[in-house]
Order: structure tokens, then C-alpha cells, then sequence
């Protein structure tokens, strides 16, 4: 037993020295920062946002690489067969957490092949209404329409946190099958729709809805996270109107491959910190509609789980299907 762990610790001490050596060296080239989603987009803005200043800290450039397709599934691939050396970063967003139940056949197994470094910032969602063609001026009175005809509620698409969303308005009304869900191939052309008339209701992110609220074409009924957001501080939170149930939050986080070296990971989480942090890149992060959070990796690998299981429930429960 005594020579077996003398030769376990004459394996572990010449091995620290390379060990060293590659930490030491991190980063010795530029990181990709794979977003799997269109430029311009929520996840693209904090993940620019989030890069120019890591490049500032890590000393390397932090290239954004733009993924999209297949619900984030593509550039989840991409990052997923990277190599494991803490070069390539992923950004990810609820999404992602349904999509673990909603794609079983995707080809990697997020729970497995990720880790979570930070839990950059989050996003309510808004239960919207068109302003002129619906009466309704609070949230009782549009779980009571929804209860007793039939309304069409729009989303993002198949899965989308609005699509969450939307089941759990029709959950909370009691609804039942009265109200049909019309799934468009993003946030942009729901919001316009619903804004012409064409869609009854939605479940909206603020960002996306913020300029036609403003304009006052939709009228927003309520908030649907924890508490009010600074963007609309006089829309109360479902949780203020009695339904807790209807929470939901949009985030988006930053992971890497799982089997990158521990000390590497602990410097990307410190470094990413560090960038999250700081004044300027938080202000920038508020400006553009987020609770700027900036989590610590095993706070955010906890809050990730617990997304996963949550919509897992939800998709099975509602029966979502995916697209195509």
C-alpha cells in the first residue's frame, strides 16, 4: 500500500509540471466564441458584449463565430467536437435547456458534453396584447378570454421560451385547447404580426416587443419575471397579479467543452467574471434589456440542471414537438 501511494504521488508530481506548463500557457491563441444564432440577435449582442472585454482580460482575441440553425443545435455541434482545450466558448440560452428533451437524437448529449462557466444575463418575457383590437387592460381579464374562446398566441418558434411561455398562459387560464399556438421562424415576425392584428396574444421577449409597447400598439398586461423591469417599470409581475405560475425568464450563459482541463476552466470562469463585472460592459448589458448577473460556475451549473429538468417536464407534459 505505501509503495503504491508513493508511485501514485511520483506519477501526480511529475505530471504537475506539465500540468503547469499548460495552464502557463492558456491561451496560446485566439477563442472562439460560438453563438448559434443569427448576428444581432440577444444572445449575439451579450456575447459581443461579454468578448470585448475578455479580450481585454485574457490577452488573446475572442472571436465571435455566428452557428445558426436547427434551434442552436448546429452550434452547439461545432463547440461540442471542438477540441477540449478551453479555446472554444459556447453561448447558449434557455433554448438549449429544452432542446435536451425536445432533439433526443441530437448529435451530443448536453447534459454531458458542457459546463457551464457563467450565467452571463437574463431576460423576462411580457404577456402582450394587440392595443387596439383587444379590450383587455390586465391579466385576469385575458386569462378569462383565453378560458372561455378561442385565441391564437404566437411565438418564435416550436420550443422558444415565448412558446414555454404561451403553455404556461393556456396552464394558468385553464384553457385547454382554446388556444392554438402559431409557431414563426423567430421573435421579429410574431411581434409584427400581433402588432397588425393577425395574433391574439403573445408571450413575448421584452426586447423584441419594446418598440411597438412604446408605440403603443401593444398593450402589455404583465411581467414575467421575479420582479419589474427599470424598461417598463409600471407593468406588474404575474407574481404581483397572483400568478406565480406564469414565470418564466430568458437568459443566456457561457459554456464549454466538459472535458477541458479544470485549471483551465477556473481561469476562463475567473476571466469571464472579471469581464461581466466591470461597470462598462454591465451598463452595456442593462442598456440592451438584460439583469446583468455574472454568476459563479457552480451557482450557474445548479441553475442550468434545474432549467433542464423544469422545461423537460413542461415539453413532455404539453406534448411539444419539434419542427420539420
Amino acid at each position: 500500500m505505501i509503495q503504491r501511494r508513493t508511485a501514485l504521488g511520483l506519477a501526480a508530481a511529475l505530471a504537475m509540471p506539465g500540468l503547469a506548463r499548460a495552464q502557463g500557457s492558456f491561451p496560446d491563441r485566439n477563442l472562439r466564441y460560438i453563438v448559434p444564432f443569427p448576428p444581432a440577435g440577444l444572445t449575439d449582442i451579450m456575447a459581443r458584449i461579454v468578448a470585448q472585454r475578455l479580450t481585454e482580460v485574457i490577452g488573446k482575441p475572442v472571436v465571435i463565430e455566428n452557428r445558426a440553425g436547427n434551434s442552436g443545435i448546429i452550434g452547439a455541434d461545432v463547440a461540442a467536437k471542438a477540441q477540449p482545450d478551453g479555446h472554444t466558448l459556447l453561448a447558449i440560452t434557455m433554448t438549449h435547456t429544452v432542446n435536451a428533451t425536445l432533439f433526443p437524437n441530437a448529435p451530443y448529449d448536453f447534459r454531458r458534453d458542457f459546463t457551464t462557466l457563467s450565467l452571463l444575463g437574463s431576460l423576462p418575457l411580457v404577456v402582450v396584447v394587440n392595443a387596439e383590437k383587444n379590450p383587455a387592460r390586465d391579466l385576469s381579464t385575458l386569462l378569462e378570454q383565453v378560458r372561455t374562446r378561442q385565441m391564437s398566441g404566437a411565438s418564435s418558434g416550436n420550443g422558444s421560451p415565448p412558446h414555454l411561455g404561451l403553455e404556461l398562459l393556456r396552464r394558468t387560464a385553464g384553457a385547454g385547447d382554446n388556444l392554438v399556438h402559431v409557431p414563426y421562424r423567430g421573435g421579429a415576425p410574431s411581434v409584427t404580426d400581433l402588432a397588425a392584428g393577425n395574433i391574439d396574444v403573445m408571450v413575448s421577449n421584452l426586447p423584441e416587443c419594446l418598440a411597438q409597447i412604446r408605440g403603443g400598439r401593444l398593450r402589455p398586461l404583465a411581467i414575467t419575471s421575479a420582479e419589474r423591469h427599470p424598461l417598463v417599470p409600471e407593468v406588474p409581475t404575474a407574481r404581483e397579479l397572483g400568478k406565480p405560475e406564469l414565470e418564466i425568464t430568458n437568459w443566456t450563459a457561457v459554456m464549454t467543452n466538459a472535458a477541458v482541463p479544470a485549471p483551465i476552466r477556473a481561469k476562463l470562469e475567473r476571466d469571464i467574471l472579471t469581464s461581466i463585472r466591470d461597470a462598462e460592459t454591465t451598463r452595456k448589458g442593462q442598456e440592451a434589456g438584460f439583469q446583468v448577473l455574472g454568476w459563479e460556475a457552480a451557482r450557474s451549473q445548479q441553475f442550468v440542471a434545474a432549467e433542464t429538468e423544469r422545461w423537460a417536464t413542461l415539453v413532455r407534459e404539453a406534448g411539444i414537438r419539434s419542427e420539420g
